[in-house]
């Protein structure tokens, strides 16, 4: 089969996917929201954990992750923003996580932690932020399930998308496609409703969306989103 579909063949099995951030969702509420997205059709649920250190904010840690896990199967796309990952992988996989996702700027040595979150039984990704240039991810592409190019400064939730990123998005992309490899590429930041098609459109299988789908009407919110990236 010539070389190009076997790439066409490759991006259909790659469907695309909405991931809601539960960073903005209603804490108050967390286990409701979280049911609402799941019925309206989402596909994973994204968790971002933060550890004051690697970014500012503090966020989730692995109690939450246990409580979500024993009260839902889906899947669960879990984000270190964390120093050292390594220090923590097996206590994420242990407490549900189906995806680990951590930085590449964050550890020592990436390949191990891929290879650590392989030996657990879990998919693993590898995140980039906005100043690290996308060729930065090559010698891991073969390894990994996932790429995930953070469209804003990590940290913070309700930031605008930086519009360089998204040619960041296609250059992954493009470096995927050449390789003949299966890999998801994620997009974390300002996602809404008005760009979330020129994403999709870059390369980006996996859409991260936290205010554009908690705040206001969830079933709503998903129901658009989920229209634009078909």
């Amino acid at each position: 089969m010539p070389a190009d579909r076997n790439i066409l063949r490759q991006r259909e099995q790659l469907m695309n996917k909405l991931s809601p951030s539960i960073l903005a969702a209603d804490f108050w509420n967390l286990g409701g929201e979280i049911l609402a997205v799941q019925k309206a059709g989402a596909h994973y649920l994204h968790i971002d954990v933060m550890d004051g250190m690697f970014v500012p904010s503090i966020s989730f840690g692995m109690p939450v992750i246990s409580s979500i896990r024993k009260h839902t199967d889906i899947f669960l796309d879990v984000h270190l923003m964390v120093e050292k990952p390594e220090r923590y992988i097996k206590e994420f996989a242990d407490c549900g996580a189906d995806l680990i996702n951590f930085h590449l700027e964050a550890a020592q040595d990436p390949e191990a932690v891929i290879c650590l979150i392989r030996s657990l039984g879990k998919k693993a990704g590898i995140t980039i932020k906005p100043g690290t240039p996308a060729e930065a991810v090559t010698p891991y592409l073969a390894l990994v399930d996932m790429v995930l190019v953070m469209t804003v400064e990590p940290g913070f939730g309700g930031q605008k998308i930086l519009p360089s990123c998204i040619e960041k998005v296609r250059l992954v992309r493009r470096m995927i496609e050449e390789r003949g490899l299966a890999v998801d590429v994620e997009v974390d930041g300002g996602i809404t409703r008005e760009n979330i098609r020129s994403v999709t459109e870059a390369g980006a299988s996996v859409l991260v969306a936290g205010s554009a789908v908690f705040k206001g009407d969830i079933s709503e919110n998903m129901r658009e989103l989920l229209l634009r990236i078909q």
